[in-house]
């Protein structure tokens, strides 16, 4: 049982997806029409002062999840981001996320998602299979002050990283990293351990202390005004879509993954994610689903498009904790986490835990049905 803290951390926070609007059984769609401002482009962000104020969280507190840390030296280093896969399908269940602090998944192209998980408060011993990184993870990295792991990208997404105030803190493989080849049953899989990566980092002379990552708010109790939210489905393609079930029992939101492809949004198929390092359920505390600006940077000559997720100033978003469901806002700032906020602009309080966000598209759309909330990824 998660030791749960009462506390507030202060507020600072290629295609267009494929399918229809839903079934006939589902009820009429209502479009969100979500707003979003302030965004950036797929250029290098103002690069960020080298102090920063010291952050207001208790020593022992996570403040990626509100929660006490049973090793509080964990926190005395960088979070670590680790891209890993999410198709084809024998890459599940993927190693380590069970373990992870928070997981953004967006789309990256050809009906595509990826996850960016990030841990701070927890080590896995593997975590896996790694891929390639993608724009967005530039507003990552820059607003939870990670190290980088990952495997490669494309010239433009590179050049970025590369350029960037952050350069120091990119891993991908080559000697002497703790990025290594992992081949059960004849599958070449990349993984890292985290422990190693976070001591690989201080090895190769990154500024490995504690980072100020003040902006969540965090509250046990469940906020007043919420909406069922029992189930939420998010749909990025035919191809990538994927199920969330509140379970009462525990309080928590289990992961259920398409097993086939859906191209006439009539036959989902799903299967309950596991980890495969800890045997555990997906399982996590809060569900966020963002509206962000995607861009298309640039398409090659096989019709395949580059997406410049622009992470950065403020939308729309649905937050879903306890089987309730929440109309909120997000903000953040070039070197800031995600926070939320209410409509009225108070805070919006996470519940401890931890959190998986859902990145789609500003005209996505959501039906509520009997069952539960449904977005339908949308571009641009």
């Amino acid at each position: 049982m998660k030791k749960l803290l009462y506390v507030f951390v202060s507020l600072s926070v290629l295609l267009a997806a494929c399918g229809t609007a839903g079934p006939a059984a589902l009820a009429t769609a209502t479009a969100l029409a979500p707003t979003v401002t302030a965004v950036a482009s797929a250029t290098p962000s103002p690069q960020p002062s080298s102090t920063q104020p010291p952050s207001s969280s208790p020593l022992n507190l996570n403040p990626l999840t509100g929660l006490q840390v049973a090793d509080p030296t964990l926190l005395e280093r960088r979070p670590l981001l680790i891209k890993v896969s999410n198709l084809p399908r024998d890459v599940r269940p993927q190693w380590g996320l069970s373990l992870a602090d928070l997981v953004f998944e967006y789309y990256t192209e050809q009906g595509s998602t990826r996850f960016a998980a990030i841990f701070y408060g927890n080590n896995a011993d593997m975590v896996g299979p790694i891929r390639s990184g993608r724009f967005i993870d530039a507003h990552l990295v820059r607003g939870y002050k990670t190290v980088f792991a990952f495997g490669g990208a494309y010239v433009a997404e590179m050049d970025l990283f590369k350029n960037s105030e952050f350069a120091d803190r990119l891993v991908v493989e080559r000697s002497g990293t703790p990025l290594k080849r992992y081949d059960p049953n004849g599958s070449d899989y990349l993984v890292v351990n985290t422990a190693d990566l976070s001591a690989y980092a201080t090895s190769i002379k990154i500024q490995n202390g504690r980072q100020n990552l003040d902006g969540m708010t965090f509250k046990l109790e469940s906020p007043a005004g919420g909406q069922p939210g029992a189930q939420v489905v998010v749909r990025y393609s035919g191809d990538i879509y994927n199920r969330w079930d509140y379970d009462p029992t525990t309080g928590e939101y289990l992961r259920f993954s398409d097993t086939s492809s859906d191209y006439d949004n009539q036959n989902e198929q799903y299967a309950q994610l596991t980890d495969r390092l800890t045997g555990k359920p997906i399982a996590f505390d809060n569900v966020v689903v963002l509206y962000v600006t995607h861009a298309v940077y640039s398409t090659d000559s096989h019709g395949i498009s580059i997406y410049d997720i622009q992470f950065i100033g403020s939308g729309d978003g649905v937050a879903f904790r306890d089987g309730q469901a929440y109309q909120v806002k997000w903000q953040r700032n070039a070197t800031d986490v995600v926070s939320l906020t209410n409509p009225d602009g108070t805070p919006f309080p996470f519940k401890p835990g931890t959190t998986w966000f859902e990145v789609v598209g500003v005209n996505s759309t959501v039906q509520q049905t009997a069952q539960g909330w449904r977005f339908t990824h949308q571009m641009p």
